[in-house]
């Protein structure tokens, strides 16, 4: 079985030009090991820019392009929103779905979330389904129940034979931006119940999807979270707008 390994950044609402430029210099000699995708996540206004400075720099095939959101509409009356056609037109590969700032700030439903994944994929793109829990649902051991309500509503909308082309992102809601990180035997726990609850609908097709963990991964802690037997790589907020430090984690990453 081969399963690959992808390292997203989520740049959220940072970054400028000149992050794009220092990100491109940093990541050109880059040495990645086999079966590895970086995809990187800027705010919309520069994802031309990283596309065609990636394309200049000769790193289209190891620098992939990411958008951070999408509409669940082809076209239409919805000001402020972006297409799957548009990202499509700009070399965009990768999307994410469903981030919990989504949901909590935008009030992103999960059935919103579903609709929005059946979108990309339709379209051809690679979502990041991004789920997770709060610091209260952790604590009262609803963790399993909030993944499985967050997992359903894509696996009715689109079905299970699809999560073949579906990447998960698990993201502790607390520990993202807080400097918390679940232990590295917590993040297995919680990536193999995922795997598994995937697997009750199909084995072969939860055996190879990507599941990323999200939740102050840096460079002192990557190598040790993604040696675990479920992890495939990781979704980067803050430490993904350090070149030299998203550069370490990157290089951390391994296809299983």
């Amino acid at each position: 079985m081969t399963r690959r390994a992808i390292v997203a950044a989520n740049w959220k609402m940072n970054g400028d030009l000149a992050l794009v430029n220092t990100m491109v210099s940093s990541l050109t000699n880059i040495e990645l090991q086999d079966n590895v995708n970086v995809v990187i996540c800027p705010s919309s206004p520069y994802l031309s820019e990283l596309v065609v400075k990636a394309r200049a720099g000769n790193l289209s095939a190891a620098i992939q392009v990411g958008a951070q959101n999408v509409s669940e509409h082809e076209s239409g009356a919805f000001t402020g929103e972006v297409s799957t056609q548009m990202l499509k037109e700009l070399s965009v590969e990768f999307v994410i779905i469903g981030h919990s700032e989504r949901r909590s700030y935008y009030h992103e439903t999960s059935t919103q979330v579903a609709h929005k994944v059946n979108a990309v994929l339709k379209s051809g793109l690679t979502p990041i389904l991004c789920i997770g829990e709060s610091e209260a649902e952790r604590a009262t051991e609803q963790t399993e129940t909030v993944l499985a309500s967050q997992l359903q509503p894509v696996i009715d909308e689109v079905g299970i034979e699809k999560f073949i082309d579906v990447v998960i992102a698990y993201e502790p809601v607390w520990a993202i931006g807080t400097g918390k990180t679940a232990s590295s035997k917590m993040a297995q726990e919680t990536h193999q119940f995922i795997r598994q609850f995937l697997a009750q609908a199909n084995e072969n097709v939860a055996a190879k999807v990507p599941l990323l963990y999200g939740g102050s991964v840096k460079a002192s802690n990557c190598e040790e979270l993604f040696a675990q037997p479920d992890i495939d790589g990781g979704l980067i907020g803050g430490a993904s707008l350090h070149a030299e430090q998203f550069k370490v984690i990157c290089s951390a990453a391994k296809g299983k």
